[in-house]
């Protein structure tokens, strides 16, 4: 993973934050829609780079015990 990629995950992670921060603040109904917004848009936008970042996905099984008898 390029520095550049890890940048933008770190830059939305610190935006997810401060967003999180100042929907715990007292705020107008229109302020706090737009950090709503601002909040799910990098979400988003943070699912769409670590999807990309890190294709591979691993399925974990419901019942672990279940998975451990099925393969013998």
């Amino acid at each position: 993973m390029s520095y550049d990629r890890l940048s933008e995950l770190r830059t939305r992670r610190n935006n997810i934050r401060r967003y999180r921060r100042l929907l715990e603040t007292e705020l107008t109904d229109l302020e706090r829609n737009f950090i709503e917004r601002r909040l799910a848009e990098e979400h988003a936008a943070f699912d769409r780079l670590t999807a990309s970042a890190f294709p591979m996905s691993f399925k974990m099984p419901a019942d672990p015990a279940a998975a451990t008898h099925a393969e013998r």
